[in-house]
C-alpha cells in the first residue's frame, strides 16, 4: 500500500509540473487504480475521473468499446484495452490515460489467459502504448500488481513528456 501511495504522490507531481490530467479506465482492479490517485491530498487538481467498467456491456456503454471485439478477441485484450483507453480520454478530456482488463481469479483463466495475464494500455495524448502481463499470485496480488504496473506506466510517459518538454 505505502509503495501504491508513493507512486500515485510523484505522478501527482508530475502531472502539476505539466499541468496535465488523468483518468483511469478499470476492468479487474475494481476502481482501485482510481482509488490510489485520490488517496493523494490535492489530486482534485490534476485526476480528472475513474470509470470502472467491469462489464462488457458497460466497457461499451461507458467507454465506446465496439461490442464486436468481446466475440472476436474478447474483453482481456490489446484491442479492448486500447479502446478503453481512447474512451476515457475522450470522455474526460485527460492528456493521460490509463486501461486496465484482466484475468484475477481465481475462476475465469484460460489456456490462452491463464489467472493472472492483464492488458494495460496508456493514452498519451494521441499516441497509445500497450503491454500484456502475467502477474503470478492470488487475486488481491494480480490487482495490486495490476494497480502498481498502472501508476509505473503513467510515471515512464509523464517523465518521457517532461523531458520532451526540457
Amino acid at each position: 500500500m505505502k509503495e501504491i501511495t508513493q507512486l500515485a504522490a510523484e505522478l501527482g507531481r508530475r502531472l502539476q509540473v505539466l499541468n496535465a490530467h488523468v483518468t483511469a479506465a478499470e476492468s479487474c482492479t475494481g476502481g482501485g487504480i482510481s482509488e490510489a490517485i485520490t488517496r493523494i491530498p490535492g489530486s482534485s487538481a490534476w485526476f480528472e475521473a475513474g470509470y470502472v467498467t467491469y462489464s462488457n456491456r458497460q466497457k461499451t456503454r461507458q467507454l465506446n468499446v465496439p461490442v464486436e471485439l468481446f466475440s472476436t478477441v474478447g474483453a482481456v485484450s490489446r484491442e479492448v484495452v486500447e479502446a478503453m483507453v481512447r474512451g476515457a480520454q475522450e470522455k474526460s478530456q485527460a492528456h493521460f490515460a490509463v486501461a486496465v482488463s484482466g484475468v484475477a481469479g481465481p475462476d475465469g483463466g484460460s489456456p490462452s489467459k491463464p489467472v493472472g495475464t492483464v492488458w494495460l494500455a496508456w493514452g498519451v495524448g494521441e499516441q497509445v502504448f500497450c503491454e500484456v502481463q502475467h502477474f503470478p499470485g492470488n487475486r488481491d496480488e494480480v490487482r495490486r500488481q495490476t494497480v502498481k504496473a498502472a501508476l509505473e506506466g503513467l510515471l515512464r510517459h509523464a517523465a518521457a513528456e517532461i523531458s520532451n518538454q526540457g
